[in-house]
Order: C-alpha cells, then sequence, then structure tokens
C-alpha cells in the first residue's frame, strides 16, 4: 500500500497547498519522472495539470533530477545542487551526498509538484484555507508582545 504526500505550488498566488494520496490512485504516480506532468482528477481537481519537480523518499533524501532510475546513490554535490547546502565557512567545497534517483518508488513518501495549467476550482476554498484579513493580522501581532 503505497501513500503519497502531495505539495503543490502555485504560482498565481504564491502559496503551496497539501494533498494526501492513498493506493490506488498513489499507485498511477509510480515509475513517473521528475519533469514529467499528470492530471489533476487523481486529487480531485478536475481541469488542472501538474508538474513533477521533486520529493524525497521515507528517510528524507532528496530526488535529484539527473540520477536516472529509482535508487540511492552518493554523488559529488556543489553548490546550487539539490540536496547540499553550502557552509558558509568554506567556499567551493564539493561534498559526497547520499541522494535518490528521479523516478518516483514506492519508498517514496513526499512528492514535490507546481500547476502547469489552472482549472475552475478555488484552490483555497478546495484546500479549506481561510485567509485573515490584514488589519486582524496585524491586531494579533500587536497584542503579542504584550501578553508576555
Amino acid at each position: 500500500m503505497v501513500e503519497l504526500k502531495l505539495v503543490i505550488g502555485d504560482s498565481k498566488t504564491k502559496r503551496a497547498f497539501k494533498a494526501e494520496l492513498k493506493s490506488p490512485d498513489a499507485d498511477q504516480l509510480l515509475g513517473k519522472k521528475i519533469g514529467e506532468t499528470f492530471r489533476g482528477e487523481l486529487i480531485n481537481l478536475p481541469g488542472f495539470e501538474f508538474t513533477i519537480t521533486g520529493g524525497s523518499d521515507k528517510a528524507g533524501f532528496p530526488m535529484n533530477s539527473d540520477l536516472e532510475g529509482q535508487g540511492k546513490r552518493r554523488l559529488i554535490l556543489k553548490k546550487g545542487d539539490v540536496g547540499f547546502n553550502e557552509p558558509k565557512k568554506f567556499k567551493g567545497v564539493r561534498v559526497r551526498k547520499l541522494v535518490r534517483g528521479n523516478t518516483i518508488a514506492p519508498d517514496t513518501v513526499q512528492i514535490n509538484c507546481k500547476i502547469t495549467k489552472h482549472g475552475d476550482i478555488d484552490l483555497m476554498k478546495h484546500f479549506n484555507i481561510i485567509e485573515k484579513p490584514k488589519e486582524e493580522k496585524k491586531a494579533e501581532v500587536a497584542a503579542a508582545p504584550a501578553a508576555q
């Protein structure tokens, strides 16, 4: 039984939304690679189209688009590569890190994707997100230090 967490990036609203997929819907994404697209009907968003941008496995190892397949490999990574944060102390350093291949496998837990084609459904209502007016946000921020 495969369970996947989808993190959906929306460039229009500059927000990310979370969705969960379980078998048999999640089984349709197995074998897809980074850069491939899938339809929104899988997560009850008809008319939407998504592109896979990355993901991670159950241990937290990130998917790397340059590594073919489903397995894990230790690659030499440098600044700007997925899965490597360059330490400020040492500039230009290259480190051997463990990363996962670019294909979705049964041990993949999280998939990052972005919306490439929007549908008619309002995503804020679909994911039950209620946005507070700016006045309420300012009042909460001002009241927080006074409460301490």
